[in-house]
């Protein structure tokens, strides 16, 4: 397929680019460059080929979710520098 200069103007519009001059002629090698790449794809004999899903045989390996307590509140507040009774106390950061 032969792609023309209004159909890189269509596209650039689409896409909100401007192309000009060298640019414009370079743009056209590669959407040609494109259009050929995809006849070779569209060349190869895929009859009777599944549709490839997944990229590999594995199916989902997951670990089981378990809640574990790895920390306890007051182990996690012993080292805060400012706290209120359960809770890290921090400077004000939003103004109203």
């Amino acid at each position: 397929m032969k792609i023309t200069d209004d159909t890189v103007d269509h596209i650039a519009h689409l896409a909100r680019l401007e192309f000009k001059g060298e640019e414009k002629e370079q743009i056209k090698k590669d959407m040609e460059n494109i259009l050929d790449f995809v006849d070779q794809l569209n060349a190869v004999k895929t009859a009777g080929v599944e549709p490839l899903i997944f990229m590999s045989d594995a199916i989902n390996v997951l670990r089981e979710d378990k809640a574990l307590e790895t920390i306890t509140q007051e182990e996690a507040l012993k080292n805060a520098p400012n706290r209120d009774s359960d809770y890290f106390k921090i400077a004000k950061v939003l103004k109203k």
